[in-house]
C-alpha cells in the first residue's frame, strides 16, 4: 500500500485539500498519514527559571488538545464521502515545519506530499516561498499542490507538461498509471518556441512508444509558454496539471506573480510537482 503524506494546520485550505487527498488515497490505494507541527516559543530561561519546563508542558498540552479536536472533522468528512475505509494515521510533532516533513517522507517511504494552499498570494508564496520551494526542492516524491478553491472532481483529463527530455518518459509512465486507475486521458503538451531544440523525430518516437497508452500528445508553437499553458487547461478540460521541475529558474519564471494570479483566477485546479531526478 502506498503512502500520503498530507501535512494540515487545519484551515480551510487544508480542509479543502483533504478531500482531495482522501480521493487520491483511494484512486492509488494508499493510506494518509496526516502531520501538523507546531513550534514552541523560544523564551529566555532566566525569566521562568523555575516553571521553564511547565510553560513548554502547557503548549504541548494545548497544542495536542487541538489536535485531538480536530481529528473527529476529518474523520466525519470522509465518513460523508464514503470514504470511511481510507487508513489514516496521525503524528504531532514540535519543530519546524519543513525540516518534520522531510524526515517524516524519508522514515515512513512516503510515495506522495498533498498540501493546500491559500489562493493567488499564496500561489505566489507556494512556488516561490521558501517553505514550498524547500518542500518541492527538499522531497524525492511528488507533491500535489491544491489551491482553496479547487473543489474536487472525477479526474477525467490529467495535463502533463514535457520538453521531450529522456527522463519525462519516467515521470509520463507515472502518471499514465494514475490516469489508468481512474480510467482517465493524459493530454501532454510540449510549448514549442522559436528557441526550440526538440526534432520532429524525437516526438514521432515518444508517439510510437506511447501508442498503446491513453495519452495524447499536443505540440503547440509559442513564444508565451505561460498563456499557451493556460490555454492548454481551459480549452484541454485538464483537470490536473502534472509539471516537472527541471531547473529552479525555469520553475521561478513560470510562477511568477503575474501567471499565478491569472491561474488561480481562471483555472483553479491542483497542480501535480514531479521532480527532475
Amino acid at each position: 500500500m502506498k503512502k500520503i503524506l498530507f501535512p494540515t494546520d487545519f484551515s480551510e485550505a487544508a480542509t479543502n485539500a483533504f478531500i482531495h487527498a482522501l480521493e487520491f488515497a483511494k484512486i492509488v490505494n494508499a493510506e494518509l498519514i496526516l502531520l501538523h507541527t507546531f513550534e514552541i516559543p523560544v523564551y529566555d530561561s532566566q525569566f521562568f527559571p523555575e516553571n521553564y519546563a511547565a510553560i513548554y508542558s502547557s503548549i504541548e498540552l494545548a497544542k495536542f488538545e487541538m489536535f485531538k479536536d480536530e481529528i473527529p472533522k476529518l474523520k466525519a468528512i470522509a465518513t460523508e464521502r464514503n470514504l470511511e475505509g481510507i487508513v489514516i494515521k496521525h503524528r504531532l510533532m514540535d519543530g519546524d515545519l519543513i525540516y518534520n516533513l522531510k524526515n517524516v517522507v524519508a522514515e515512513d517511504n512516503i510515495d506522495f506530499v498533498i498540501m493546500g494552499t491559500n489562493g493567488i498570494s499564496d500561489w505566489t508564496t507556494f512556488f516561490l516561498g521558501s517553505n514550498t520551494s524547500s518542500v518541492i526542492s527538499g522531497v524525492e516524491v511528488p507533491v500535489l499542490c491544491v489551491p482553496i478553491d479547487a473543489k474536487f472532481k472525477k479526474i477525467k483529463i490529467i495535463g502533463f507538461t514535457t520538453r521531450y527530455r529522456e527522463k519525462d518518459k519516467k515521470e509520463l509512465r507515472k502518471v499514465l498509471k494514475i490516469a489508468k486507475k481512474t480510467n482517465a486521458k493524459v493530454r501532454s503538451l510540449y510549448v514549442k518556441t522559436t528557441a526550440s531544440d526538440v526534432s520532429l523525430e524525437t516526438i514521432k518516437e515518444w508517439e510510437r512508444e506511447f501508442s498503446d497508452e491513453n495519452v495524447e500528445f499536443l505540440v503547440l508553437p509559442s513564444d508565451d509558454v505561460k498563456e499557451t499553458i493556460i490555454d492548454f487547461i481551459l480549452f484541454k478540460d485538464i483537470d490536473i496539471l502534472t509539471t516537472i521541475t527541471h531547473k529552479r529558474s525555469f520553475f521561478e519564471s513560470l510562477f511568477d506573480s503575474g501567471f499565478t494570479k491569472k491561474i488561480t483566477k481562471e483555472v483553479s485546479i491542483p497542480v501535480l510537482v514531479m521532480h527532475d531526478n
